[in-house]
Formats: structure tokens, C-alpha cells, sequence
């Protein structure tokens, strides 16, 4: 596959799959009413930070196929999409608070091995992972917050 139709295919799925879940899960009067911490960000800062991330998440993904397509690190680049993608279904569409906790700590524990898998072969896809990887740990520390305030 031509290089640019892949980084392409990855924009599509990984911004485009981003926008369609967070479409179909947005949070409604059930989050609006739950406990949350003084450390919780306005709600209108969520779409630019993830909007951002998902492009670094898809260049990465997209670097890493290119270099080896069936290789771990291509591996846990997907794992950690599907769990990406399984975490506002659970939190904001099944109201298992508990349940994201642990699907985000997976995930937190998928891109930290991600960027350790890929800092030898490929620093900058490694790198790309930073900021999503500080994102997701925050996010993790909202996540278990809201759980033990409205348990």
C-alpha cells in the first residue's frame, strides 16, 4: 500500500472511528449529574485534546505499520485502539465507572508498552505517545475520582 493512502486509512479510522464513538456515547444528563473532582477539565476541552491526540495516535500507528505491519509493536498499537474505543462506551453508554477504571489502567498499561516496544526501532512514534500516554494517566486519575465519589 502506497504510503500516503495508509497514513490516510489511519487518519480515517482512528480520527474518524474517535468522532463516530464519541458521537454515539456523548456524555448526557447521567455524567452531568455524577460527583466529580475540582481537578475535572470544562467539559469543551475534551474534543480539542482528543482531537489532537487521536492525530498523534494515528501517525504512530501509521509509522509503525509501514516499518513492520505484523510486528509486536503493530500489535499492541491495535490493542490499544480497541481499548481506546471501548472506554467511553463503557463509561458514558453502560454507566460501569468500575469497569472503565479498569479498561483505562489497561490501556494506560498498552501505551506505555507500546513506547517501549517502539523506542529502539522507531523514537518518534515512541515519542508521539507521550502526550496520550500523560493524558490517559490524568484521565485514569478522573476516572477512579468520579468512581470513588459516586460509589
Amino acid at each position: 500500500m502506497n504510503g500516503y493512502v495508509s497514513l490516510v486509512a489511519f487518519f480515517v479510522l482512528v480520527v474518524g472511528g474517535s468522532f463516530a464513538i464519541g458521537y454515539a456515547t456523548a456524555p448526557g444528563p447521567w455524567y452531568g449529574d455524577l460527583a466529580k473532582p475540582s481537578f475535572t477539565p470544562p467539559g469543551w476541552i475534551f474534543g480539542p485534546v482528543w482531537t489532537a491526540l487521536y492525530v498523534l495516535i494515528a501517525v504512530a500507528g501509521w509509522r509503525t505499520f509501514e516499518r513492520d505491519r505484523h510486528g509486536w509493536p503493530m500489535r499492541l498499537w491495535w490493542v490499544q485502539l480497541a481499548l481506546n474505543f471501548l472506554w467511553s462506551p463503557t463509561f458514558f453508554a453502560a454507566h460501569q465507572i468500575g469497569l472503565a477504571l479498569v479498561v483505562i489502567l489497561v490501556l494506560l498499561a498498552v501505551i506505555l508498552a507500546f513506547m517501549a516496544a517502539t523506542s529502539r526501532q522507531d523514537r518518534v512514534a515512541a515519542w508521539l505517545f507521550v502526550p496520550y500516554a500523560l493524558w490517559v494517566a490524568f484521565a485514569s486519575a478522573l476516572n477512579a475520582s468520579i468512581l470513588e465519589m459516586n460509589w
